[in-house]
C-alpha cells in the first residue's frame, strides 16, 4: 500500500507537467458526462412536471377505447347521466363534475419561424372548483360566454404574444387574453383555457366535449365508480384516476428521453475510452525510464498497475466533475417545451439536475477512467526492467 501511495502521489504531482495529455482525457470524459447529465435532467424535469399533475381523488372520464384527451369524445347528454352516479362529491353548485374539450391551435414559439402546437382547453365553471390549485397570477379570469382566454404561465414564457391585453387567433376569430394562471408547475401551465361553450361553437363541436373530470367523495372508489358507468347500457365510457393517467403519461415520455440519453452517453463514452487509452499508452511510453527505475529500486508491478489506474480514474473524476458542474450551471432550471405523448402538443418544463443524476455521471466517468487506464497500466506493470533502463 505504501508503494501504491508513493507512486500515486508522484504521478498526481506531475500531472501539470503532462497537462496536454491530461486535458485530453478530462475534456473527453467531461463531454460524455455533460451530455448524459443534461439529457437525464431533461427526462427528470419532464417526468416531474407530468407526474405532478393530477390528484388521487379525481377521476377522468373518456370515450371507451380512447387513451388520451385528444382521441376522446363524449356527449354533453352523458354528463346528465353521470352526475347522478354515486361517488361524486356535491358542492353548493351541484355535483362536482365538469365537461372539458381539449384541442390544439398553432402559434409561434419565441424565436422560432414555424408554428408549434399549443393546447387549448375549454372548461366549465365547475372545472375551477375541481382544480383549486389553479390561481390567476396576473389579470383576471375569463368571463363565460365571451371570446376571452387565460394562459398558463409556462405557455406565456414559451410562445410569442401570450400577454395580457393582446389577441390570440382561434379559428376565424381573435380572442382577448385577460389573465395568466399557475397550477403549481403541472402540465396545465402549458395550456390556454377558455369557456367550453364558446370553444364548442368555434370548433363546431355542437353538444360534445373531450372528457369529463370528477371530484370524488372522500373514501369513494374510482374503480367502483368506473364499473358502475361501464355497466350502464346508455354509456360507452371508461374511467381512470387522474393521478394514474398522468403517471402513465410521465413514464412513457421520460423513458424515451432517458434511453436516448444513455445511448448517446455510451457512444460518447466509447470515444472517450479510446482517447484515454491512447493518452495513457502515450504517457506510459514516455515514462518507461521512470517506471523501470521504480521497479529496479524495489517497487513491484502491482503497485505500478494500481498507481496508474488511480491516476487514470483521478483524471476521469475531474472530467466527471467538470461535465456535471457545467450541466448544472447551464441547464438546471432551464425552461423548454417538448411534444407531449398522446396529445401532439407542447408541454413546458424545467430541466432538473438532481444529485442522483450527478452520481450517475460520476459513475460513468469512473468507468471510462477504469477501462481507459487498465490496458496501459497492465503494460507498464509487465514492463521488462532491463529494457526500460536501456532507454536511459
Amino acid at each position: 500500500m505504501k508503494q501504491i501511495l508513493a507512486i500515486t502521489g508522484m504521478n498526481i504531482k506531475t500531472i501539470l507537467q503532462r497537462s496536454g495529455a491530461s486535458i485530453v482525457i478530462i475534456i473527453g470524459i467531461a463531454g460524455s458526462v455533460a451530455v448524459m447529465v443534461s439529457l437525464l435532467a431533461m427526462a427528470e424535469g419532464l417526468s416531474r412536471t407530468i407526474a405532478s399533475t393530477g390528484e388521487v381523488d379525481r377521476a377522468l372520464i373518456f370515450r371507451e377505447g380512447s387513451n388520451s384527451e385528444m382521441s376522446s369524445g363524449i356527449a354533453m347528454s352523458d354528463i346528465s347521466i353521470i352526475e347522478n352516479t354515486q361517488g361524486i362529491k356535491e358542492s353548493e353548485d351541484g355535483p362536482m363534475i365538469a365537461a372539458e374539450m381539449f384541442t390544439i391551435i398553432d402559434l409561434k414559439k419565441k424565436g422560432a419561424e414555424d408554428t408549434s402546437n399549443l393546447p387549448l382547453r375549454g372548461v366549465q365553471k365547475m372545472s375551477f372548483k375541481i382544480r383549486p390549485e389553479l390561481e390567476i397570477i396576473k389579470g383576471e379570469n375569463f368571463f363565460p360566454g365571451r371570446g376571452e382566454v387565460i394562459v398558463g404561465k409556462g405557455a406565456a414564457n414559451e410562445y410569442e404574444g401570450l400577454e395580457i391585453g393582446k389577441k390570440i387567433k382561434i379559428r376565424d376569430s381573435e380572442w382577448s387574453i385577460v389573465g395568466i394562471f399557475s397550477t403549481g408547475g403541472d402540465v396545465h401551465e402549458s395550456e390556454v383555457w377558455a369557456d367550453l361553450t364558446v370553444i364548442q361553437g368555434a370548433f363546431r363541436r355542437g353538444a360534445s366535449a373531450s372528457i369529463a373530470i370528477v371530484q370524488m367523495e372522500e373514501n369513494a372508489s374510482i374503480i367502483d365508480f368506473g364499473a358502475t358507468l361501464e355497466l350502464d347500457p346508455r354509456l360507452k365510457l371508461k374511467v381512470q384516476g387522474e393521478y394514474d393517467f398522468y403517471q402513465e403519461q410521465s413514464s412513457g415520455a421520460s423513458n424515451v428521453i432517458e434511453v436516448f440519453g444513455y445511448f448517446v452517453a455510451v457512444i460518447m463514452a466509447i470515444g472517450a475510452i479510446f482517447a484515454a487509452l491512447n493518452t495513457m499508452y502515450s504517457a506510459v511510453s514516455t515514462r518507461l525510464v521512470e517506471i523501470g527505475t521504480l521497479r529496479a529500486v524495489g517497487f513491484n508491478g502491482s503497485s505500478v498497475l494500481f498507481a496508474l489506474m488511480i491516476e487514470s480514474m483521478f483524471l476521469a473524476l475531474l472530467g466527471g466533475l467538470l461535465g456535471s458542474g457545467l450541466s448544472y450551471l447551464i441547464f438546471n432550471g432551464y425552461t423548454v417545451s417538448t411534444l407531449a405523448s398522446g396529445s401532439f402538443s407542447q408541454t413546458a418544463f424545467d430541466f432538473a439536475v438532481t444529485g442522483e443524476i450527478i452520481g450517475q455521471g460520476l459513475f460513468l466517468a469512473l468507468i471510462v477512467g477504469f477501462l481507459g487506464g487498465l490496458l496501459p497500466a497492465r503494460r507498464a506493470a509487465k514492463q521488462n526492467i532491463t529494457e526500460a533502463l536501456r532507454a536511459i
